[in-house]
């Protein structure tokens, strides 16, 4: 007679960890003060999206090659920073888009990994759900280059929208609100449907945190945004550059 396993299988569930919506409030007055102000994005991040990160590694294990990203749990800030690897992209391709934006805005991923960890022992703790925050941190700027969103206010109030659709992270959405609520106030150009259109592209184009970033690198930069449904930024882009920073008038 075959033997039968009839042990019980593991069952792994998202944790759901206290909001901290107050301090996720205060620290979203700071941002929509100073856009520069990465610190304060990592605190609401922390202060909201316990539950969203947990959820996108389960869901990262049920993609066709996410069980084996998920084994090998790389460090991608550490690719990023390979300047040989990035030097060796081929023209046109993301990697070479990125290689370009990185190097112009002066950015880097270790850049940004330091700041994420201020003020937060568990960033670097070795669990699986740290680590999926880890790899959703370190492909924001590569979501800049497929998204076709610069950093200018509108350009991150658009990308924060599209990835609220693509993470449903809490914290990307208070974002976004903030960002919406604060653009109403400038009648010039459509900042909101700008915003709005963000959140309708992220929602329609393939989830991106199941991508194998180091192969996504390498591909030519308009197939790859065809292959993951990420349409143009239409009513963005039909923004003059010099007005997109006007989208979050300061508070009164």
């Amino acid at each position: 007679m075959a033997m039968v396993d009839t042990a019980e299988r593991p069952v792994f569930r998202a944790a759901a960890p206290k909001m901290q919506w107050g301090h996720a409030l205060r620290s979203l007055r700071r941002l929509l003060n100073d856009k520069e102000d990465t610190t304060a994005v990592f605190e609401i991040m922390r202060a909201l999206n316990g539950v969203s990160t947990a959820k996108g590694y389960l869901k990262l294990l049920e993609t066709r090659e996410g069980g084996r990203i998920a084994y090998e749990r790389r460090e991608f800030a550490e690719r990023l920073m390979d300047d040989a690897w990035l030097d060796a992209m081929p023209q046109g391709s993301v990697g070479a888009a990125y290689r370009s934006f990185i190097r112009a805005e002066q950015l880097s991923a270790d850049g940004l990994a330091e700041i994420s960890r201020q003020g937060a022992s568990h960033v670097d703790e070795q669990h699986p759900y740290a680590w999926m925050g880890r790899r959703t941190r370190d492909v924001h700027d590569i979501w800049h280059i497929l998204s076709g969103y610069h950093r200018d206010g509108l350009g991150e109030a658009c990308l924060v929208a599209f990835s609220y659709a693509q993470t449903r992270g809490l914290g990307w959405a208070l974002i976004g609100l903030g960002a919406a609520s604060r653009a109403r106030k400038a009648k010039a150009y459509p900042y909101v449907k700008a915003i709005w259109q963000g959140y309708r592209r992220g929602k329609a184009a393939k989830w991106l945190l199941g991508e194998d970033y180091e192969a996504l690198m390498a591909e030519p930069l308009e197939a790859a945004r065809r292959r993951l449904g990420i349409t143009p930024p239409t009513i963005y882009d039909a923004i003059p550059v010099e007005a997109r920073d006007q989208s979050l008038p300061k508070a009164a």
